[in-house]
């Protein structure tokens, strides 16, 4: 199935929108790792209505007007990465997570590393907050779009005084 694309962009560098089936499939950096997430053929598509709300929305986001998304998700992996990857949607704006906790909220207090690299594999960056994940001690662990990004997504949220929730 193909893909409709849009490039936008951002203060955290070029992103690139990607919808399937009218909605968002994908928030991918412009530093993108090969194969990281898996996509059909892309086609540009800047008049996609789904890509052009998204683009509204994380501009809003970047200007520190919107904490919350209101798109509608069209995540592609397996039941468990969907799994966590809906735990990362109910982190609220400004708080962060370990792997441990979101591995015992999806009832799996086990799949620390699991859950790891599911998030590491979230398509939908930023709508799906995986910059909100971070190591038990609080530190910032491995993010797709490089750690300074990571770090700017958390200081935009809490204006710099990201709270663990632990």
């Amino acid at each position: 199935m193909p893909y409709a694309y849009k490039l936008m962009p951002s203060p955290v560098g070029q992103l690139t929108l990607v919808a399937r089936n009218d909605k968002l499939g994908a928030v991918l950096w412009e530093t993108e790792r090969e194969n990281r997430v898996r996509l059909g053929q892309l086609h540009e598509a800047n008049d996609s209505p789904v890509l052009v709300e998204t683009e509204r929305q994380l501009m809003e986001y970047f200007a520190g007007t919107r904490n919350r998304f209101e798109l509608e998700l069209d995540f592609y992996g397996t039941d468990f990465q969907k799994q966590v990857w809906q735990a990362l949607l109910t982190i609220p704006f400004g708080e962060t997570r370990s792997y441990s906790q979101i591995a015992r909220q999806i009832g799996n207090p086990s799949a620390v590393r699991a859950v790891g690299a599911a998030n590491g594999r979230n398509p939908i960056s930023i709508i799906a907050p995986c910059h909100r994940v971070v190591g038990a001690s609080g530190a910032l662990t491995g993010f797709a779009g490089g750690l300074e990004a990571k770090q700017y997504l958390l200081m935009l949220e809490d204006r710099g005084q990201a709270k663990l929730a632990f």
